[in-house]
């Protein structure tokens, strides 16, 4: 049994808590323990272990412990609470005089993490051994994965939902991965009373397009216009709406002119993150030919990102939302600095642990030991490909039907398994889960390409440039696709796409081995040996042999192609 936030109640109620908590400990021991059969093993200063000769008498002790803490607390406001969360294993135990080894020592303390404050959480073996209903209530909380631990273990809780549990039955109540805009209808300025339907059709747009973004959720129009002309303030639009940004503006219509006043808010304390002042045709916006409703589109997606990135970087982890977590850890891994890089993965980590249930933190963990390995970044590849291959099946067991667990499943076993057609069969499959998944798209194209099927490389990863237009990592996009057409032989697009790659991101290794090849493959041997130059700086270690050991082109005419281009323009054998 642990003590909830012990830390904070040390620090802000120092003298009453350890008070009550050793009030506490002496009710524990003197009244409730030798009714039980129980033993205190150890008494820490947030936490009790307590060994039973039976699961019975060990649940029925717990539920009365549980009932302690709460006549302890009554009269108090809630923040001085002292609440316990508790874990259970039965097993077999070493004992001493004042303490109890094993591997179920350690399984107890670890369940005691899942479960919320007041609650109970046990293992599958203690559930086996009560009666539901009779001894207690009992709910199924699926497997879990919990740290240090391999596999996962099943895990029940014993008794009803604490005040905050920490797992629900429901995926609702998972931590959210995406912060929630929403977007205000905008206020007409004066012109006649027709004219305010335009902000009605502005803020559609603006929706629709949004909402094609897999980093952001959108509250839907039906509940964001009653706010329209209503002056609500920033308070009230977040405590009705449940949004972490509110999009709000005002337009002025002058015949078929439009000029808009946006700004993108933080919803809990007002903080202006963007704003402009655009200018637009009132025709070309109705009828979607405008280019003001993408210019809003990429400056919000940007605005969000920039902010979640630098609160991912400037504060503790543990104080962080989940979706800063996800989004400041994808930016960062795709930045690919070692730094950064590194930094990357401790968030994922923490939002792994907060959220072992989910499909999406295992599912970018899995790329991130992929990414290690494509830079020549890992000193084991073949451990990093086990621990990409344990995180997309991790995954997976989380959410079956989650269109970028099976995509990334597909990337581990393309480009460190080198399956390609295991991973053909994930990418399909999570387009017949998802069609308009662009990522699935555009890796299902370089498998395409590395396999030299040139016109399903570019039709592929084409597709996935439409469907991304404004991603926030597009060099990765414009990076693969150069890869496509490079397989295709259409050197010079594949030159076009790789620079405008490395305008945005110039530490991407294979963008450069696809610009050397492409211009070597042209008769740019200068330009050709320049780019290899840059490469060999970001990557001392590549060889033409442990190129061709990590890359899926193995076997294919396009990696002898590939590598002998590469061979030539100066990366030694």
């Amino acid at each position: 049994m642990d003590v909830v936030e012990s830390v904070r109640l040390m620090e802000q109620y120092e003298t009453s808590t350890v008070h009550r908590w050793l009030q506490l400990v002496r009710v524990v021991e003197n009244d409730i323990l030798p009714s039980h059969q129980g033993r205190l093993v150890k008494s820490l200063g947030d936490g009790l272990m307590l060994e039973f000769p039976s699961v019975l008498p060990a649940v029925q002790a717990a539920f009365e412990v549980q009932h302690a803490c709460e006549n302890a607390n009554l009269g108090l406001p809630a923040q001085q609470h002292i609440m316990l969360r508790t874990g259970a294993h039965v097993g077999h135990l070493i004992t001493g005089e004042h303490d109890v080894y094993g591997s179920g020592v350690n399984l107890a303390a670890r369940l005691a993490t899942l479960a919320g404050p007041s609650e109970i959480v046990v293992s599958a073996d203690v559930r086996d051994q009560l009666t539901p209903t009779l001894d207690a209530e009992i709910e199924d909380l699926g497997h879990c994965y919990l740290k240090h631990l391999h596999d996962p273990v099943r895990a029940y809780r014993v008794g009803p939902p604490g005040p905050q549990p920490v797992i629900d039955s429901s995926t609702s109540s998972m931590p959210q991965l995406r912060p929630t805009i929403a977007v205000i209808p905008f206020a007409a300025r004066g012109g006649r009373s027709e004219h305010h339907v335009v902000g009605e059709v502005l803020a559609d747009e603006i929706i629709s397009a949004l909402s094609r973004s897999s980093e952001l959720n959108l509250i839907s129009r039906l509940s964001t216009t009653v706010f329209r002309d209503r002056n609500a303030s920033l308070e009230e639009v977040s405590r009705h709406l449940d949004a972490d940004y509110v999009l709000s503006g005002a337009y002025r219509r002058t015949g078929d002119e439009l000029r808009l006043t946006v700004e993108l808010a933080v919803a809990d304390t007002g903080a202006v993150v963007w704003s402009d002042s655009l200018h637009g045709n009132v025709h070309a916006v109705v009828f979607g030919r405008d280019e003001l409703v993408d210019t809003i589109v990429a400056s919000v997606s940007m605005a969000v990102m920039a902010r979640e990135l630098q609160r991912a970087q400037s504060l503790p982890l543990p104080t962080l939302e989940s979706y800063t977590l996800l989004m400041g850890a994808i930016a960062l891994m795709h930045r690919l600095s070692p730094h950064d890089f590194d930094r990357s993965r401790q968030m994922l980590q923490a939002l792994s642990e907060r959220a072992p249930r989910q499909a999406v933190p295992w599912a970018w963990m899995a790329k991130w030991h992929v990414l290690r390995v494509q830079q020549g970044w890992s000193e084991d590849p073949k451990r990093e490909t086990q621990l990409a291959l344990d995180c997309g099946r991790r995954a997976l067991a989380a959410d079956p039907q989650c269109s970028l667990a099976l995509v990334i499943a597909g990337l581990v076993h393309t480009n460190l398994l080198k399956q390609l057609d295991v991973a053909q069969d994930h990418y399909e499959l999570a387009l017949s889960i998802n069609p308009n998944d662009s990522l699935a798209w555009l890796l299902k194209g370089t498998l395409h390409a590395f396999r030299g099927e040139g016109k399903l490389a570019i039709d592929n990863t084409q597709r996935a440039l439409k469907l991304s237009p404004l991603d926030p990592h597009r060099y990765f996009y414009d990076s693969l696709a150069a890869t496509a057409a490079l397989s295709a032989g259409h050197y010079k697009r594949a030159i076009e796409l790789a620079k405008h790659s490395l305008r945005s991101n110039r530490t991407h290794t294979s963008t450069f081995r696809a610009l050397a090849i492409s211009q070597w493959q042209l008769g740019l041997h200068d330009d050709a040996r320049k780019t290899v130059r840059e490469l060999l700086r970001l990557e001392p270690g590549l060889t033409i042999a442990n190129y061709m050991e990590r890359s899926p082109s193995k076997g294919f005419e396009t990696g002898k192609i590939w590598s002998n281009a590469l061979r030539e323009a100066g990366v030694p054998q």
